[in-house]
């Protein structure tokens, strides 16, 4: 069963990836092509799987529980962090740091389709469910930290007022909420709106694995060995984090495989964009995410033989 879903879940990333790579290798491809892809993904599939999911959802005591669990790990490292920096006296960039590595996870383009290969049928809603809870949290968290970054002159008052405005146009909170007020509502969405939808939801995973390979073709990388221990952040602590909080909130066995996949996913290709755009750690980020995503098919499924899935 192991080595089934093992078969299920690294070939076709890696086949996904080697094939991203290779179109940007013989020039089918162009430098910056990437982009194309990224905002297709960001600006219209994601969105459209996550609302459709959503507003499909039942927030039964079960669904609850299971976005309660999902959160909590990022707060409580979030604020071990914190904690640390306040007793320790380390420097605020190595806090940003440490926060990046840890709550900015690819959880829709990686995360959803993982769990889409490893839990067919019955993965994608739960998969959807968490990347939408966990996001919310997780990019509200890792925004404020690059603003504070980049935080030099200006009221603080104004630079939280940008943040805000940044939350109001982001395409994966809108579409986050929208689908919580059609659930919550019981709203009915039109068939035809609803199969549009479905249709640009359904090339999230495909289009999103697909990316990476472009991405990583021609970028500068460096500090490889703070990458590696960086990452581990999200290989190990982060998924510890999110068996014990599934653990206490008794969580079906599915469902914690699922949160600790979620959590345990390589760090977010957008974040190489919020770096160059925020000057952080640019070339750090990027071999965090080299590193982070060439080993998650083979650690993600160590993750599921641990669970016993």
């Amino acid at each position: 069963m192991e080595f089934d879903v093992a078969l299920r879940t690294v070939i076709p990333i890696y086949l996904l990836i080697g094939l991203g790579f290779f179109s940007r290798r013989i020039g089918i491809l162009k430098l910056g092509d990437e982009r194309i892809l990224s905002a297709y993904v960001y600006y219209f599939a994601l969105p459209a799987l996550l609302f459709v999911d959503l507003a499909n959802a039942s927030f039964n005591e079960q669904n609850i529980r299971f976005i309660l669990a999902g959160v909590t790990p990022i707060l409580i490292a979030v604020s071990l962090y914190l904690t640390l920096y306040y007793v320790l006296r380390f420097s605020k960039e190595t806090l940003y740091l440490l926060v990046l590595s840890t709550v900015f996870g690819s959880l829709a383009f990686f995360g959803i389709p993982f769990v889409m290969f490893a839990f067919p049928g019955e993965g994608e809603s739960l998969a959807a469910l968490a990347a939408s809870s966990i996001s919310l949290v997780g990019v509200s968290i890792s925004i404020v930290f690059l603003e504070l970054h980049a935080f030099k002159e200006g009221s603080l008052r104004r630079r939280f007022s940008t943040i805000l405005k940044k939350f109001s146009r982001n395409p994966l909170i809108l579409s986050i909420i929208l689908g919580l007020l059609v659930s919550l509502f019981r709203l009915e969405i039109p068939s035809y709106l609803y199969i549009t939808l479905r249709m640009l939801g359904s090339t999230t995973a495909t289009v999103a694995i697909f990316m990476l390979g472009v991405f990583f073709y021609g970028r500068r990388y460096a500090n490889f060995a703070l990458a590696l221990r960086l990452s581990l952040l999200r290989m190990m602590f982060l998924p510890l984090l999110a068996i014990g909080t599934a653990s206490l909130l008794n969580l079906p066995q599915t469902s914690t495989a699922i949160l600790v996949i979620m959590h345990s996913v390589p760090v977010a290709v957008s974040l190489i964009v919020l770096s160059e755009r925020y000057n952080f750690y640019r070339e750090t980020i990027a071999s965090l995410i080299l590193v982070s995503s060439l080993s998650a098919a083979v650690y993600l499924n160590l993750w599921l033989l641990v669970l016993r899935v």
